[in-house]
C-alpha cells in the first residue's frame, strides 16, 4: 500500500514542543523519544487533535497528550454522524437515571423523613449496585484515556478525574467488603465508615455531561466548513456529445465534460461558460450579496448559485481541485494550526496536573492533621475536590476553540486564514503595502491610444506589438491582445523573444526586431524618446500606462493603456486608515502614474518604478524602520515579498504562486477583505484572552476553595460534587465564550 509523503517523526512525551526527524533523546529531560507521525497510507483517513495537531493516527481514539476525542483531518461533502457526542450521550443519561438514586440515598441523612436511611445496610449496598456499572461502563472512556496519559507519561484532564473517581469508589468498595482493615478513627459517630459512591457516580455523570456539551460545542466550531461542504450539489446534468442530457453524481463528472446549469440550480464543480449569460450569486463563498453577472467565457465556481439564465459550462477542476475543496481543506488546516499565545497555555498544562496531584495529597495530609470533628472525611473530601476542580480541561479549550470558530467566521466572508499564527500577527499590523495592478486596479487594463510615428497603420503597428507581447505575462499584455482581437486581426509568430523583467521585452516579429518597454528601457538602448515626451507626460497625467515600441535604436510609437480602479478600493482604504493603518503602494509603474493613483485612493505613501526583484528589499526596508508589514498582492512578482511580510495577503484572482506565499487568501480578491482579516484578527485574539483569563481565574480561586482555605473563616467547604459541577461549567463557559465569535461582524 503506498504511504503518503512525510517521514516518521519523533517527539518527547513530557515536553511535546520536542520534535525531530530522527530518533534519540529528549535534550530537556533525557526522555528516549517516541514515535510522532506514523506513515499512514494514502487516502486513509486520518484523525488529530486540536489541540495537539502533531498527534495523527489512522484510526479513531483519544489524543496520548490531553485525552480529547481525535478529529479527522478530511472532511467528506456527505453529512457524518458525531459518533463520538452519541456515545457520550448514551453513557450520560444511563448514568443520570442511576446516579439519581444514590444520590438521594446519600442526601437521606439531611432529609428528616429518609434520616433512617443513612444508617440502613441496605441502602449503602444498593448505593454500590447502582455506581459501579455508572463508573466502570459511564466512566470507561475516562479510565481509558487516564492510563494512556500515564503510559504516555503525559498527566491530563483525566488523569485527575480519574484518581479523583477512583479513589472516591476504591475506598468505598474497601470500607463495605473489608471494613476491618481501617482503623477507628475513619469511623462515624454510627460506627460506619463513611461511604462515597455518590461523589463517584455523580462526578462521572457531570464530566458526562461536560463532555457531551463539549463535543456538541465542537461540532459547532466546524459550522463553517460544513456549510461550504453543504453548498456542493449531489448531481449534475450532462450534456453529451450528441446533445442529449441526462443527471449523474458529482462523482462521475470529469475534466471537458459539459454540463448543463439550469435556472436557480449550484454549479457543480469549477468550469467556464460556454453558452448563456446568468447573474452568478457568489455570496456563499466570498462574502459579497450582489451576484455577479457572467457571460459566455467568464469562469464558475462550484457551490454558486445561478440566477434566471440557462448556461452550458464546460468542466475544468473537479473533486480536491475545485475552489470548495481547497476552501474547505484550507480552512480544516488552519483550525488546526496553533497561536503562539498557546505556547503559555501550554507551559502551564505540563507542570499543572503533577502540581495538582501534589497539591491535592498535600491538602489530605494538612487535614488529616489539623481538621476539625471526623479528620479523615473531612481530609478525604477536601483532596478528591481539589483533584476534579483542577482539571485544566477550560485551560486546554482556551485557544483551539477560539480558533476553530474565527477561521471559520472569516472562509464564510471570504477571508481564508492559513495558519493560526498569522490570525495573531496581523492585530499588530500597522502598515499594508499593495501593490497597484491586480489589487488596487481590475488587474485587466484596457488600450486606450495606439499612436504610430512611421508610415504603417495604427492596426498594423498594434498588430506588431501585440504579437510580441502575446508572449509575455504583463497585465498590459492582456490588454493589447485583447485589442488586437476585437480589431479582427490575426497575431503574428514571434522568435528570439526575451524579457527584462520590470523594464520591458524584445523579439522578432516579421523579421523585424522590435522592443516594448518603459522609459528607461528605451534609454538604456539608446532610443530617443525626446519627440513624445511632453504628450506621454500628458497622458500619464490621466492615469493611464505607457509602453514605448522601438526597432534597431528609432523609435516607432506608443500604446497606452488605463487598469480601472476596483470600485471597493476607495472604502477598503477608509475602512483601513480608521484601523489607524498606514498604506503603501509598491508598484513597477512610474512615479507620476503612481501618483495619480495615490492621489485618487488617498494612499499614504508610494513606491514607485520598483523592479519585481526589490519588492521583498522595500518589505525588509519597511521592518527595519520598525514597522509591522502586511503585504497584498497577487501577481507571481509578488511571492518573495508576500513571504517576507508580517502576514502575506493573496488575492484569490490572483497566481497560484502567490496565494501558497501568502497566510491570508482574499477570495473575492478585494481589498475590504483585509479590514474583515483585521477585525477578525482583534476579536479572535481578545476572545482567547478572555478565554486564558477565565481558565487561569477559575484555577486560581477554584482550587484554594476546593482545598478547604474558606473553612476556617467562612465554614465553607467544597464537595466533590459541586467541585466537579464548577469544572464542568468552566468547559462550557470557555466554549460558549468562543462560540461568540461566530455571530461578530465583519
Amino acid at each position: 500500500m503506498k504511504l503518503m509523503d512525510h517521514a516518521v517523526q519523533y517527539t518527547c512525551p513530557m515536553h511535546p514542543d520536542v520534535i525531530q526527524n530522527t530518533p534519540g533523546t529528549c535534550p530537556k529531560c533525557g526522555m528516549a523519544l517516541e514515535t510522532l507521525t506514523p506513515r499512514i497510507p494514502i487516502n486513509q483517513t486520518v484523525y488529530t487533535c486540536p489541540m495537539h495537531p502533531q498527534i495523527k493516527q489512522c484510526h479513531p481514539g483519544s489524543c496520548s497528550i490531553c485525552g480529547m476525542t481525535l478529529e479527522k483531518m478530511t472532511h467528506e461533502t456527505k453529512p457524518e454522524g458525531n459518533e463520538e457526542f452519541h456515545n457520550m450521550s448514551k453513557r450520560f443519561w444511563f448514568s443520570l437515571a442511576l446516579s439519581l438514586p444514590v444520590f438521594i440515598f446519600a442526601m437521606a441523612e439531611m432529609i428528616p423523613p429518609l434520616s433512617h436511611l443513612a444508617r440502613s445496610v441496605w441502602s449503602r449496598w444498593l448505593q454500590f449496585a447502582l455506581a459501579t456499572p455508572v463508573v466502570w461502563w459511564g466512566g470507561l472512556p475516562f479510565f481509558k484515556r487516564a492510563q494512556q496519559s500515564v503510559i504516555h507519561r503525559s498527566p491530563n484532564m483525566f488523569t485527575l478525574i480519574a484518581m479523583g473517581t477512583g479513589a472516591a469508589y476504591f475506598y468505598s468498595t474497601l470500607a463495605m467488603f473489608i471494613p476491618g482493615i481501617f482503623p477507628d478513627i475513619f469511623r462515624t459517630h454510627y460506627h460506619q465508615l463513611p461511604i462515597y459512591f455518590e461523589a463517584a457516580a455523580v462526578i462521572t455523570t457531570l464530566v458526562l455531561l461536560g463532555q457531551m456539551l463539549e463535543l456538541k460545542a465542537r461540532s459547532q466550531t466546524h459550522s463553517a466548513i460544513k456549510s461550504l461542504l453543504s453548498l456542493t450539489p449531489r448531481t449534475a446534468r450532462l450534456v453529451e456529445n450528441n446533445g442529449e442530457e441526462r443527471d449523474i453524481p458529482l462523482e462521475e463528472v470529469r475534466i471537458g465534460n459539459q454540463l448543463r446549469i439550469r435556472p436557480g440550480e449550484k454549479v457543480p464543480v469549477d468550469g467556464v461558460i460556454v453558452e448563456g449569460e446568468s447573474a452568478i450569486d457568489e455570496s456563499m463563498i466570498t462574502g459579497e450579496p450582489i451576484s455577479v453577472e457572467k457571460l459566455a467565457g467568464d469562469k464558475v465556481t462550484g457551490g454558486t448559485v445561478n440566477g434566471t439564465g440557462s448556461l452550458l459550462m464546460k468542466v475544468e477542476r473537479i473533486g480536491k481541485d475545485t475552489l470548495l475543496s481547497q476552501i474547505v481543506t484550507m480552512v480544516g488546516e488552519a483550525q488546526r494550526t496553533r497561536v503562539p499565545i498557546q505556547r503559555l497555555a501550554d507551559a502551564v498544562a505540563a507542570w499543572f496536573v503533577p502540581a495538582v496531584i501534589a497539591l491535592s495529597a498535600l491538602t489530605f495530609f494538612i487535614w488529616l492533621w489539623l481538621g476539625p470533628g471526623h479528620r479523615f472525611t473531612f481530609a478525604f473530601v477536601s483532596a478528591v475536590s481539589v483533584l476534579i476542580i483542577a482539571c485544566p480541561c477550560a485551560l486546554g479549550l482556551a485557544t483551539p476553540m477560539s480558533i476553530m470558530v474565527g477561521t471559520g467566521r472569516g472562509a464564510r466572508e471570504g477571508v481564508l486564514i492559513k495558519n493560526a499564527e498569522a490570525l495573531e500577527t496581523f492585530e499588530t499590523i500597522n502598515t499594508v503595502v499593495v501593490d497597484k495592478t491586480g489589487t488596487l486596479t481590475e488587474g485587466k487594463p484596457k488600450v486606450m491610444k495606439v499612436r504610430s510615428l512611421t508610415h504603417i497603420s495604427e492596426n498594423e503597428f498594434l498588430n506588431q506589438v501585440a504579437s510580441l507581447e502575446s508572449r509575455s505575462e504583463h497585465p498590459l499584455a492582456g490588454a493589447l491582445t485583447r485589442s488586437a482581437k476585437e480589431k479582427g486581426l490575426t497575431l503574428k509568430a514571434v522568435t528570439s523573444f526575451k524579457s527584462e523583467r520590470g523594464k520591458g521585452i524584445t523579439g522578432t516579429v516579421d523579421g523585424k526586431e522590435i522592443s516594448v518597454g518603459n522609459v528607461r528601457f528605451m534609454r538604456e538602448m539608446d532610443v530617443d524618446v525626446s519627440q513624445v515626451e511632453k504628450e506621454i507626460e500628458s497622458i500619464r497625467t490621466q492615469g493611464q500606462s505607457v509602453m514605448l515600441v522601438a526597432s534597431q535604436k528609432q523609435l516607432l510609437g506608443f500604446v497606452s493603456a488605463a487598469d480601472p480602479i476596483k470600485m471597493s478600493t476607495r472604502e477598503a482604504i477608509r475602512l483601513l486608515h480608521q484601523e489607524k493603518i498606514q498604506i503603501v503602494m509598491l508598484t513597477g509603474d512610474n512615479q507620476k502614474t503612481a501618483e495619480i493613483v495615490a492621489g485618487h485612493l488617498g494612499i499614504d505613501k508610494i513606491i514607485a518604478e520598483v523592479l519585481p526583484a526589490d519588492k521583498e528589499k522595500h518589505i525588509r526596508k519597511l521592518q527595519s524602520e520598525g514597522k509591522r508589514v502586511a503585504m497584498a498582492g497577487d501577481g507571481i512578482n509578488d511571492a518573495p515579498a508576500l513571504a517576507r511580510a508580517h502576514v502575506g495577503i493573496a488575492m484569490g484572482n490572483g497566481t497560484d504562486v502567490a496565494m501558497e506565499s501568502a497566510d491570508i487568501v482574499l477570495v473575492k480578491g478585494d481589498l475590504r477583505g483585509i479590514a474583515k482579516a483585521r477585525r477578525l484578527s482583534r476579536m479572535t485574539m481578545k476572545n482567547i484572552r478572555q478565554n486564558l483569563f477565565f481558565a487561569f481565574v477559575y484555577n486560581a480561586l477554584g482550587i484554594p476553595i476546593a482545598a478547604g482555605i474558606l473553612y476556617p473563616f467562612l465554614g465553607v467547604l467544597l464537595s466533590p460534587m459541586i467541585a466537579s459541577a464548577a469544572m464542568t461549567f468552566s468547559s462550557v463557559s470557555v466554549i460558549a465564550n468562543a462560540l461568540r465569535l461566530r455571530r461578530i461582524r465583519l
